[in-house]
C-alpha cells in the first residue's frame, strides 16, 4: 500500500512522528493507507482521548519553529567544529549540569520541547551500567539539509528566553569550509546563514596530538570560512578538552588566526574534568561561564538572507520573532 499522509507539512510520521501529535499514526485523521481509504476511527473519538501535542520530543525541525516563534523571541545557537570535537558532548554536558542545578546564578530551567532529544544525547554520560559513562556516538553527516535543533527555555533575570541549539555533524563544517555552495554541505550553510550566536570550537586534543598539523589545518579553514560569514554576529572560540595543553606555538597560531578571521570574538577554555580547586567535582570547567555567555550576549541585527531552502519563508518569520 501507498501509506501518505495529506497534511502538506507532515514529511514522514512513521520516522519524525506525526505532525499532530498522534502517538499511533493509524489514529491520525490525515494518515491514509491510499488515496481512498481512511482511519478506522472517527476524528471525534480520537480527540476524546486528550490533548494532542503539535511536536514528539526529539529534535525539531525547520518546519516545527512556528511552535516557537509565535510567541517569544528565539535564539538559534551553532556550534562548529571537526568530527569528534566534543560539540554534542558539550550540548549533553549542558544539560545534565542544568538537570543537576549546576548553572549561572541569575538562570534556570524553564522547559524544553525537545526532552526526548535532549535524553537521547545525554543518556551516554550518565552513570547506568558498570562500565559506567561514555562520550555520545558520533552525529551521523548523512545527507541532510538542515542539523536537529534542540530547545531549551530559560529564565533568565526574570525574563524567559527560547533557545535552540543545533546538533551537526563535524563532516557537515568539513566541506563548508573548503566549498562554502558544497551540496553535502547545505546543513552547515543554513546554520551559518540563520544562527545569532556562533561557537567555534577547536579540539585541544587534536591540536596536541600526532595530527596536529591536519586538525591546525582543518580549524584554520574554518575560522576563514566563519569570518567571513559572520556578519557582526556574537562569535566565541571554545578550546574543547583544555584539560590537554597543545604547545605554545599552535596556541599562539590558532590565537593569531582568530584574531585575523574574527577580529572581534570570546574565547573560552572547557572540559568535563573540573577546575583545581572546584567545589563540586561533577561541574566540569568553563561549562557554566560559557552558557552564561550564549544566553546574556547582546546580539546584533542581522539581515536575512534570501531563502536557500524551500522552508525560507517561514525561517524569516522566525527570524523577526
Amino acid at each position: 500500500m501507498n501509506k501518505r499522509c495529506s497534511l502538506e507539512a507532515c514529511f514522514d510520521p512513521e520516522v519524525v512522528g506525526c505532525k499532530i501529535g498522534e502517538m499511533k499514526i493509524e489514529r491520525c485523521p490525515h494518515w491514509c493507507a491510499n488515496a481512498e481509504s481512511s482511519t478506522t476511527e472517527s476524528p471525534s473519538e480520537v480527540v476524546e482521548e486528550g490533548i494532542r501535542f503539535p511536536w514528539t520530543g526529539n529534535a525539531l525541525g525547520a518546519a516545527d519553529l512556528t511552535f516557537l516563534s509565535g510567541h517569544a523571541r528565539t535564539r538559534l545557537v551553532a556550534i562548529m567544529g571537526a568530527e569528534a570535537a566534543g560539540k554534542t558532548s558539550l550540548l549533553a554536558a549542558w544539560y545534565l549540569l542544568l538537570s543537576r542545578g549546576v548553572r549561572p546564578s541569575d538562570t534556570s530551567f524553564a522547559g524544553s520541547l525537545t526532552l526526548e532529544g535532549w535524553e537521547n544525547i545525554a543518556a551516554s554520560l550518565r552513570w547506568s551500567s558498570p562500565q559506567g559513562p561514555a562520550f555520545p556516538a558520533h552525529t551521523a553527516s548523512g545527507t541532510g539539509r538542515q542539523p536537529g535543533l534542540l530547545h531549551l527555555a530559560v529564565c533568565n533575570s526574570g525574563s524567559k528566553g527560547e533557545l535552540l541549539f543545533a546538533d551537526a555533524p563535524g563532516e557537515w563544517f568539513a566541506r563548508w569550509a573548503v566549498n562554502r555552495d558544497a551540496p553535502d554541505a547545505a546543513g552547515a550553510a543554513w546554520l551559518a546563514s540563520f544562527s545569532d550566536v556562533l561557537l567555534v570550537v577547536a579540539d585541544s586534543s587534536a591540536l596536541a596530538g600526532e595530527r596536529c598539523g591536519v586538525a591546525r589545518a582543518r580549524l584554520f579553514e574554518l575560522l576563514r570560512r566563519v569570518g567571513h560569514e559572520r556578519a557582526g554576529r556574537p562569535t566565541a572560540l571554545i578550546w574543547s578538552k583544555s584539560d590537554v595543553t597543545p604547545s605554545d606555538e599552535m596556541v599562539t597560531a590558532v590565537k593569531n588566526m582568530a584574531d585575523l578571521t574574527l577580529v572581534e570574538y570570546q574565547s573560552f577554555n572547557i572540559s568535563i574534568h573540573p577546575s583545581e580547586g572546584s567545589e563540586r567535582s561533577d561541574s566540569g570547567h568553563g561549562l557554566a561561564e560559557l552558557f552564561s555567555w550564549v544566553v546574556n550576549v547582546t546580539e546584533r541585527p542581522l539581515p536575512v538572507p534570501a531563502a536557500i531552502l524551500p522552508s525560507g519563508e517561514l525561517l524569516r518569520i522566525f527570524k523577526r520573532g
